[in-house]
């Protein structure tokens, strides 16, 4: 996390150098865009850390809880054959007061000595079977709950090895982001940018830099105020796209959208319209409607095959269904 902190302040101080007149605009587009790419990767993988964070929380109480049931089952058998041989124990009791009895001249002795005979027969099959029945069951669902403490121990196992590997795919993510947030070397220092005063420039670095501090609000003010002033140089279609930005990460989905779109129709020629047709289908995707997402998503892929917006395009339709 210290790193991904340390790559957006590198962000804003690399708009700072570059608005300055350390960059082209053109630098300005493709970093801007690079910049948002890779912003976008590192908040995916974090939410995949997390999700896996939470599945290995999961199944680790999945374990637990076998092993409580584990203990539970031990305790269960355990009282049962308490319970059979206090039965066996109670009948022998019974046994021994017949046998008494037998002692004592009766002309019913014959039949009491058979009737003993089949009894007593009777409690030792009873007790041997109900000992293998217990034998038998314990060791079925002893051998049933080692099997899934082992899978259990497994998939903890390569949830741990996963979360590394994402550990380690977001600490490349954000070395490739420091890096590209270097200031360029060999640009030649100038007052003013192409196609762009150094007002204009001063102004959208000023709403850039609102926009990077999480003040949505106050970017989104400052945005308008430069379309305003400023609503056909070559930064205008970036200060469009950032107004939607703002909505977007406020959850206001349907106005995200059509500011999206305002990028898209008053900038045709703008190099923004990958990017807001991508997060115009993400906002309908938040909406529930797939079926407007699959539409923008195909029509990105179709006019727009070279740019990255595209690829990240042909993976989200695979997830729609």
């Amino acid at each position: 996390m210290r790193k991904i902190i340390w790559a957006r302040g590198a962000v804003v101080l690399w708009v700072c150098l570059s608005l300055y007149g350390c960059a082209t605009v053109q630098d300005v587009r493709t970093l801007d865009g690079e910049i948002h790419r890779i912003s976008s990767q590192l908040n995916t993988v974090q939410k995949e850390k997390e999700s896996i964070k939470s599945e290995l929380a999961a199944l680790q109480k999945d374990f637990l809880t076998l092993q409580t049931e584990t203990r539970l089952l031990q305790t269960d058998l355990l009282i049962r054959l308490e319970n059979q041989q206090s039965e066996i124990r109670n009948l022998s009791t019974g046994v021994e007061e017949y046998k008494e009895f037998l002692k004592r001249p009766s002309q019913e002795i014959d039949r009491v000595r058979e009737d003993i005979a089949m009894r007593t027969k009777f409690l030792e099959e009873r007790g041997k079977s109900l000992e293998k029945t217990f034998e038998k069951s314990f060791e079925e669902k002893n051998k049933a709950q080692e099997e899934r403490a082992r899978a259990l121990e497994e998939r903890i196992k390569a949830t741990e090895d996963r979360l590394k590997g994402v550990d380690g795919k977001m600490g490349d993510l954000a070395s490739r982001l420091a890096e590209i947030e270097k200031p360029t070397s060999g640009k030649e220092v100038s007052a003013e940018m192409k196609g762009v005063s150094a007002g204009a420039g001063t102004l959208y670095k000023e709403a850039y830099e609102t926009f990077q501090k999480g003040d949505l609000e106050g970017s989104r003010r400052k945005f308008e105020s430069f379309l305003k002033q400023y609503p056909n140089t070559e930064l205008s279609d970036n200060a469009q796209f950032w107004i939607g930005e703002t909505y977007y990460l406020k959850k206001d989905f349907d106005k995200a959208i059509l500011e999206y779109e305002k990028a898209i129709a008053k900038y045709p020629e703008g190099d923004k319209i990958p990017a807001a047709l991508f997060k115009q289908a993400l906002a309908f995707l938040e909406l529930g409607d797939k079926g407007n997402a699959r539409n923008l998503l195909r029509r990105l892929i179709e006019r727009y095959p070279q740019s990255d917006q595209a690829e990240m395009a042909k993976k989200k339709l695979e997830t729609i269904k």
